[in-house]
């Protein structure tokens, strides 16, 4: 008889291993969406303000249709993708996309000095903070989820649930590429 409580006791005790490091588990990954969440907010921002720079810009640069075609093509792509890949992905094309877009902004001086292309170019600015703000905690999440389901032993419980490592927001190749400073 005693032997059977022993047995019960040590089943009782790993189940609520089991049910604490599950909770602790869906706490984290809850965390994680939550920050994604963030991210995608501010992305949705940008995504919301560049077709009304683009139309200030087109107005003064009518003849640079093919950036505006990238940008819709970006743009467009980021608001149509499911998966944080895809928009990751989306989003360094819109990245490249806007940063052209901004270079020819520069070749017109009436542009540079009209109120709603300065305001609108302000407002990109703050937004782009924001994104940059919102991934940096998004891959803070992201780095304790993935450091959390590779331990032992909530490993075993993560892959009993099919819970797996997540993705990390990374840096367009483009932004990794040192710019050359000519003089």
């Amino acid at each position: 008889m005693k032997k059977s409580w022993i047995i019960i006791a040590v089943i009782a005790i790993l189940a609520i291993g089991v049910v604490s490091q599950y909770n602790g588990l869906v706490t984290l990954e809850t965390n994680v969406d939550a920050k994604w969440a963030q991210v995608e907010n501010q992305l949705q921002r940008r995504a919301d303000l560049i077709p009304n720079l683009v139309n200030t810009v087109k107005g003064y640069a009518s003849h640079e249709e093919r950036v505006f075609q990238d940008i819709a093509s970006a743009r467009s792509r980021l608001l149509s993708a499911g998966d944080p890949g895809a928009k990751m992905e989306a989003n360094n094309s819109l990245d490249v996309a806007v940063g052209r877009l901004l270079a020819i902004a520069e070749s017109y001086p009436e542009l540079k000095a009209d109120t709603s292309f300065v305001r609108l170019q302000d407002e990109l600015a703050g937004t782009e903070n924001r994104i940059a703000v919102e991934r940096m905690r998004y891959n803070e999440s992201v780095q304790e989820w993935n450091r959390t389901v590779r331990r032992f032993p909530t490993v075993v419980i993560a892959r009993l649930f099919g819970k797996d490592a997540r993705p990390f927001f990374e840096a367009a190749e483009s932004a990794k590429e040192v710019p050359e400073v000519k003089f």
